[in-house]
């Protein structure tokens, strides 16, 4: 069994693809290419963490449509958009219920840190801070900075490593899910300021 991390997905949303500069015509498209490089590098006994902002539009169409056909083990650590947040109060362990649809397995708010190349590494939908020039909402959510490593999503195509933080989101990761393996290269090579490669 391998072990890999991802966010951001963002199924069924039109407009993220103006916000972050996606490769992709429509959401059909870019929906239909993300389940294809999921699928081309997770094998079915694999284990996925899914860092948050899986779903957006319909969200029958991109649990059932899409998220269902991805291979693995899923396990959500919810972000701001998905409907079982821990920031929505209204209702949320029952729509945590509706994300069995797409077969996930669990979902963890703030799950113990993994073990990577001998570090503690957090996992968190939200970095533990962003520049002034970014979006500083949600400060009440975010992990506090202890000095560790942390696993994170929300911020897109923005970097893919700052410091100790590494952004697993699909915007940073030619839109496919991150090997364990990778993360522990980059944590091997210790702290860095590391921008999203080109696309294709």
């Amino acid at each position: 069994m391998d072990r890999w991390y991802t966010s951001d997905h963002h199924f069924g949303h039109s407009n993220i693809i103006r916000y972050c500069g996606r490769p992709f015509v429509d959401a059909d498209a870019m929906d239909k290419e993300m389940v294809a490089r999921w699928n081309d590098v997770v094998a079915d006994e694999d284990e996925v963490w899914i860092l948050g902002d899986l779903v957006m539009g319909k969200k029958d169409q991109g649990l059932a449509g899409h998220v269902a056909r991805l291979r693995g083990r899923k396990i959500l650590v919810p972000g701001n958009h998905d409907r079982c947040w821990q920031g929505h109060k209204d209702h949320r362990w029952e729509r945590a219920d509706y994300y069995r649809i797409g077969g996930i397995e669990k979902i963890i708010d703030n799950p113990e840190p993994h073990i990577i190349a001998g570090q503690a590494a957090r996992l968190s939908h939200f970095p533990y801070k962003l520049d002034a020039r970014h979006d500083m909402k949600y400060t009440q959510w975010r992990p506090q900075d202890d000095g560790g490593w942390l696993l994170h999503g929300h911020i897109h195509e923005k970097w893919r490593q700052q410091h100790r933080q590494i952004n697993v989101g699909v915007d940073a990761w030619n839109f496919a899910p991150v090997s364990e393996q990778a993360i522990a290269d980059l944590i091997k090579r210790g702290p860095s300021n590391t921008p999203i490669a080109n696309q294709t």
